[in-house]
C-alpha cells in the first residue's frame, strides 16, 4: 500500500524559507516520479514541481525560488521554498506516479494528506 506523508509546513514570514519533505513507503521509490502540488481554498490544485530519477520540472512561476530534490535511499522527496510570499500560502501535497512526471494532477494516483504553509506579509 503506497503511503505518502508530508512534513515541514508551518507559519513563516514573507521572505523566509521553508523545506517540505515527503516520506514514501509501500512502493519501489526509484521507479516513481514524485511531485508537489498546492491547493488554495476555492481554487484548483496547482502544479508546483516534479522530479523523476533523472530530471526535474518546476512551474514557471516558481522557478528561481523553489527547488525539488529526491533521496532514493531514504525514499523522500523535498521541496525547498525560498523568498516565500503571501501568495504561496496553501496546502502542499505530495503525489506519486510511476516512471515519468507530469504537471497534470489527474495523472497522479497517489497523494499525501497535505501540509499547510502559511506566509504572513
Amino acid at each position: 500500500q503506497v503511503q505518502l506523508v508530508e512534513s515541514g509546513g508551518g507559519l513563516v514570514q514573507a521572505g523566509d524559507s521553508l523545506r517540505l519533505s515527503c516520506a514514501a513507503s509501500g512502493m519501489p521509490f526509484n521507479s516513481y516520479a514524485m511531485a508537489w502540488f498546492r491547493l488554495v481554498p476555492g481554487d484548483e490544485r496547482e502544479f508546483v514541481a516534479a522530479i523523476s530519477r533523472h530530471s526535474t520540472l518546476i512551474a514557471d512561476s516558481k522557478k528561481g525560488r523553489f527547488t525539488i530534490s529526491r533521496d532514493d535511499v531514504k525514499n523522500m522527496v523535498n521541496l525547498q521554498m525560498d523568498s516565500l510570499q503571501s501568495e504561496d500560502t496553501a496546502v502542499y501535497y505530495c503525489a506519486a506516479r510511476m516512471w515519468n512526471y507530469s504537471h497534470n494532477k489527474d495523472d497522479y494516483p497517489y497523494w499525501g494528506q497535505g501540509t499547510q504553509v502559511t506566509v504572513s506579509s
